[in-house]
This record gives C-alpha cells, structure tokens and sequence, in this order.
C-alpha cells in the first residue's frame, strides 16, 4: 500500500496556492476548479508548475478540510485573484509514497500514522500530499502515486 516510511528534513519550496476550508463532501466540487484557476495565473504569467501539484493541510479533517491546494514555482507570482505566493516548509517529514486510486489515500495515510506512532515519533497534525502523476496521463488508478509527508517537526 505504501512504500517503507522515511524521516527526512524538507527544503523551503515557493508555491502558488488556494487556501481552501470546505466540508470534506465537496471536495471534488472545489478541486477542479482551484486548479484550473492555478494553472491560468501560471499560464498568463508566463510560468509552469516546478513540480507536482500538491495538498498541504494545516490540520486532520474533522467535519471540514483546511488546506492549500497548488503548485511548486520557480519565482515568486504576481498574486491574482484567489491565488497567492505560499511555501511548502522546511520541516522534518515522515514520507512514503502510496500507489492506488484517491479513494484509497485514507488507507495510505493510515498506514503511514501507525508507523509513526509505532515509531514514537511526534505529531503536529500537519500533513501534505504530492500528486506525483497526472490522471490524465496515467488512466488506471491502481498506478496513481502520490507522496504522503507527515510533518513531525514544529519548526
């Protein structure tokens, strides 16, 4: 389900990104969306995504997600709209990656919890996810990947 954990320490990465809270329900109603209104920011700036979209969520899900959905950048944005400069952290990381369809990523993530916790490592409730290909490229979801870091450093 997922590959074997790692602890690594993560680089500063510059982002363009929606912040997001929205019942968890809708979240293919508002992912779509978001995304597309990234990429044209990007697109009539004269950029490109510098690495796969990603979710940075500030805490667990509970009734609602709170999160950013975007993308790497190689330079600052010119913020437009909904869509504003961010950063993924410098901050210890648990990583694995999982490969499945998205309906199974609760399972992944679960997975990647025990070991934490079997592990003894702290937790800060912060998390994020990298979709590391795109499903309209790779049409079978049993080969989606997507990087799961589970932050456990507060820095």
């Amino acid at each position: 389900m997922i590959t074997p954990p790692q602890v690594i320490q993560t680089k500063e990465q510059a982002t363009a990104s929606i912040h997001l809270t929205i019942p968890g329900r809708d979240m293919p109603k508002y992912m779509d969306p978001a995304i597309q209104e990234i990429l044209k920011v990007l697109a009539d700036q004269g950029m490109q995504p510098a690495g796969p979209m990603f979710s940075y969520h500030y805490r667990r899900p509970s009734d609602t997600f709170d999160f950013e959905i975007g993308f790497p950048v190689a330079r600052a944005i010119k913020p437009t709209g909904r869509v504003v400069n961010s950063t993924l952290p410098a901050v210890k990381v648990v990583r694995a990656v999982y490969q499945g369809p998205y309906e199974g990523l609760a399972q992944g993530w679960g997975a990647l919890q025990s070991w934490v916790r079997e592990q003894k490592i702290g937790e800060t409730g912060r998390f994020w996810e990298c979709y590391l290909n795109n499903p309209d490229e790779v049409k079978d979801p049993s080969e989606y990947r997507t990087e799961l870091n589970w932050v456990i450093d507060k820095s």
